[in-house]
């Protein structure tokens, strides 16, 4: 089904009536360049001991470069110990070993590390890499989605500094690595969506003449490989597979059904490797850790999150074990903790903000909520008001509420962290409605404001994360 004429390329960029000014000026390459050195620098500045205690995947690349899936597990002594691991699923006729739950894209991209340094291998210090070149892939987003430069850079530097995405990267321990990893496949993934939205795409030749044929009108081979990349962000986060609703609204192949053919077929190939994966490692092909980990790490809550808010609302608070992994009962608490928590607040410590011993205000280990963490994406709010015929707003605003939504439904929500790290799986769609909220807002006292306090806001948490040592 063709896409409505109206709407077939309304995220374009226009053309520039005027000759350039200012920023614009310069070379959009070079100002990418700085935005990758100027993040790596503070990612990696802003947390200088990076302690490697929680390094699962560089325990899982050595496994896998011995020949195996289960890594050594619990190991007391030596120069490198795992026994305080916490997430690990005991194999039964494997003493001494263990398998890590988590989907192994973060442990594949350690390998050569590994190879070279061993369980010595600085994972934290790889996801600040990462990170930093995660910006320069915001940066070649958004300045696909507004030409200028001005409002990209002010978009990019929200997503790198006013997001949870600065604290991932510069802590860097096992689940903040996976949400790097997936960011990197996810931006890679829509900007090439973007990109195959502007012309159409050849389809896929086939292996044989009989698939050819088949084929040939039904698959759009740029549409393929963006589900491809797509697919492969969740061999790092299983959650992001739920932004699938973007990529059936942008992309090349011209009309909804082929776009959601051809990105399906390829995001199907990395999901069909996962579950070989899971099967072979634990002869499941939905890995048993995490029902694992449910069962023996979730501690009950008198009274549950919500009756410390609430008191009315005591009886909609679970206890661990009588509810699922994934149970829609858990979204009102969880929802609280999104958009709702607040940091512990001493007025009898003073005014000192910084003061290790008593603090005005710190950050709660449970979370704090995206709103006043990162209030910058409060602009997408008049866009979804009024943008919701455009196929990319719309795409993006399913993307992140499918995410969002995912998510919240599961028992945990990051703890121990700043913020909302699961904002992580939906921040590169998101970053899409904040891109375009500035373009049409332009650079102006709201927009430089609110990413402003984005910013300071992270820059804070980064602080007390480090501090406290989270």
């Amino acid at each position: 089904m063709p896409d409505p004429p109206t709407v077939r390329r309304e995220h374009a960029a226009p053309p520039l009536r005027r000759r350039p000014r200012g920023l614009d000026r310069l070379d959009p390459a070079w100002l990418g360049l700085a935005v990758v050195v100027a993040s790596l620098a503070i990612y990696v500045l802003s947390n200088p001991s990076r302690q490697n205690v929680y390094n699962h995947f560089v325990w899982q690349a050595a496994a896998f470069l011995d020949g195996r899936a289960a890594i050594d597990h619990p190991v007391t002594t030596g120069p490198v110990a795992n026994d305080y691991f916490q997430d690990v699923y005991p194999v039964a006729d494997q003493p001494g070993r263990a398998l890590v739950p988590f989907p192994p894209l973060p442990a594949v991209l350690l390998l050569p590390l590994v190879a070279l340094f061993g369980l010595t291998t600085n994972a934290a210090l790889v996801a600040a890499f990462l990170g930093a070149m995660n910006t320069g892939l915001a940066w070649r987003l958004a300045w696909r989605l507004t030409r200028t430069h001005a409002a990209a850079l002010l978009a990019t530097s929200f997503y790198a500094f006013g997001t949870v995405a600065w604290y991932a990267a510069m802590l860097g321990s096992t689940w903040f690595l996976a949400h790097v990893v997936a960011s990197t496949f996810l931006l890679l993934a829509i900007t090439a969506a973007l990109d195959g939205d502007r012309r159409t795409g050849p389809t896929v030749a086939g292996l044989t003449r009989n698939a050819a044929r088949r084929l040939t009108g039904l698959v759009d081979l740029r549409q393929f490989a963006v589900g491809l990349l797509f697919g492969t962000a969740a061999l790092a986060r299983l959650t992001v597979l739920f932004g699938a609703p973007f990529f059936l609204f942008v992309g090349s192949g011209g009309g909804f059904r082929k776009r959601a053919l051809s990105a399906g077929l390829g995001a199907a190939v990395p999901v069909a490797i996962l579950l070989a994966y899971n099967l072979v490692s634990a002869g499941s092909l939905f890995h048993p850790g995490y029902e694992y980990l449910y069962a023996t790490e979730t501690v009950p809550r008198p009274g549950g999150l919500l009756a410390d808010l609430i008191p009315a609302l005591r009886e909609l608070e679970y206890r661990a074990g009588e509810w699922s992994i994934e149970d829609p009962r858990y979204l009102p608490g969880n929802l609280v903790i999104m958009l709702a928590w607040l940091p512990h607040v001493d007025a009898s410590c003073g005014l000192a903000l910084l003061e290790q011993d008593c603090p005005l205000v710190r950050p709660d280990e449970l979370g704090m909520s995206l709103l006043l963490t990162s209030p910058a994406y409060l602009l997408a709010l008049p866009l979804l008001r009024f943008g919701l015929r455009r196929r990319i707003v719309l795409g993006a605003a399913l993307a992140v509420a499918a995410i969002a939504l995912v998510n919240l439904m599961h028992f945990s929500q990051g703890w121990v962290q700043f913020g909302y790290r699961f904002s992580n799986d939906f921040a590169p769609f998101a970053l899409v409605l904040v891109t375009l909220a500035i373009a049409r807002l332009g650079i102006r006292p709201l927009t430089v404001g609110l990413v402003v306090a984005s910013i300071a806001i992270n820059a804070w948490g980064v602080y007390w994360g480090v501090t406290l040592g989270w």
